[in-house]
């Protein structure tokens, strides 16, 4: 079933003004919250939503805190606290992007905390890794994370214009881009993507309105794209995802997503400036479930659109708001292989998580 998306507004009368907010929320990070959040209240939950062929989106959980990943304290590990004081825990500043790793940990970028969180619930551990007292090669804005298949960690830094990479354990192993003299080569880098099995890493400049596909290294193996509105042109780029033989790119200013070829090659776009189903305002970050389907975040109307190959309009969930299953400036977008979906609600300074049941595993429920 499809919801009606947007209706009642007249978009092309607000686009004038909410593009100058766009732009200022591509080049710059989005606001920080001073005050460390509060540990996550009980709020009901949103109704599960039914979807064509048994499928369904159920909510699941958020956090923000590393607290949140500890098992419970014991009662003499609560009286040393109140005699010495509660351990600094950390918490979700400016979250921005997510990614998750072969173990299921989830790893978070916070632009306002220099730095990357780990949650790992299953082994109940949690770690921050950053750069901020190093030497050399301090981590400024971290912006979005992947990792490859031996789950080294791979962050790009926006505010250095560089790519910082660190292995499984959370250890500094090298940044690339970095030049003589302190400098990154990149002007804004923002999305990234590994492809381990050809050791490629590609990386969206925004600023320059190009892609770069790397060597492990760091050297520049080809340069995609070119500033425009046409086919393979972009208007600051932003997130990347490989999916299957697609190279897929957010088209921030052109408001649309891009597929291309690994190679770079264009194959089709999807979304664009109207008024209707699929119109997207603020497109940040993508994934893709089980099935193929495209998730897109868009940061201006606090939701989530999914689209089938085609580019048609699935469904939605979400809208603006603090409570479970709502969103304010929601960023990156997390779907990992048991399709269990992770949004970073960057405001509200949390991540969600949502489950989505496609077809086999919404029959499989259904077996007594």
């Amino acid at each position: 079933m499809v919801r009606l998306l947007l209706s009642g507004l007249s978009k092309l009368t607000l686009c004038a003004g909410l593009c100058i907010a766009v732009l200022a929320g591509l080049l710059a990070p989005e606001a920080e919250a001073a005050k460390r959040p509060k540990e996550t209240i009980n709020q009901p939950p949103p109704p599960d939503l039914l979807l064509d062929g048994g499928r369904k989106l159920t909510f699941e959980r958020s956090f923000s805190l590393e607290r949140e990943v500890k098992p419970k304290r014991s009662f003499w590990t609560r009286v040393v606290d109140v005699i010495a004081g509660e351990p600094d825990f950390h918490y979700l500043v400016s979250p921005y992007s997510v990614a998750t790793d072969s173990h299921g940990r989830i790893l978070v970028t916070d632009t306002g905390a220099a730095g990357v969180h780990i949650f790992d619930f299953a082994q109940q551990k949690y770690k921050f890794i950053s750069r901020r007292d190093a030497g050399k090669d301090r981590m400024l804005t971290p912006q979005c994370v992947a990792v490859d298949a031996q789950d080294n960690i791979y962050v790009t830094d926006s505010g250095s214009g560089k790519v910082f990479v660190f292995d499984a354990n959370g250890k500094f192993r090298r940044a690339v881009g970095s030049l003589k003299g302190g400098e990154g080569y990149f002007k804004r880098p923002t999305g990234i993507a590994v492809d381990s099995a050809a050791q490629h890493i590609y990386v969206t400049d925004t600023l320059r309105n190009k892609i770069y596909m790397m060597d492990m290294q760091g050297s520049v193996l080809q340069v995609i794209g070119k500033p425009g509105t046409g086919d393979g042109e972009f208007n600051f780029p932003t997130e990347l995802r490989l999916n299957g033989p697609d190279l897929v790119v957010v088209d921030a200013m052109n408001f649309r997503v891009q597929v291309l070829d690994r190679s770079g090659t264009f194959r089709y776009a999807i979304g664009k400036v109207g008024d209707g189903a699929g119109w997207m305002f603020r497109p940040k970050g993508i994934g893709f479930d089980s099935e193929g389907h495209l998730y897109v975040v868009d940061a201006q109307w606090g939701m989530v659109q999914v689209f089938d190959n085609e580019g048609r309009l699935l469904y939605y969930f979400g809208q603006k708001g603090t409570g479970a299953g709502e969103f304010q400036l929601p960023t990156g977008i997390e779907i990992d292989s048991k399709d269990r979906i992770y949004v970073v609600d960057s405001f509200n300074r949390r991540v969600q998580v949502f489950h989505y049941y496609a077809l086999a595993q919404a029959a499989d429920r259904r077996q007594p």
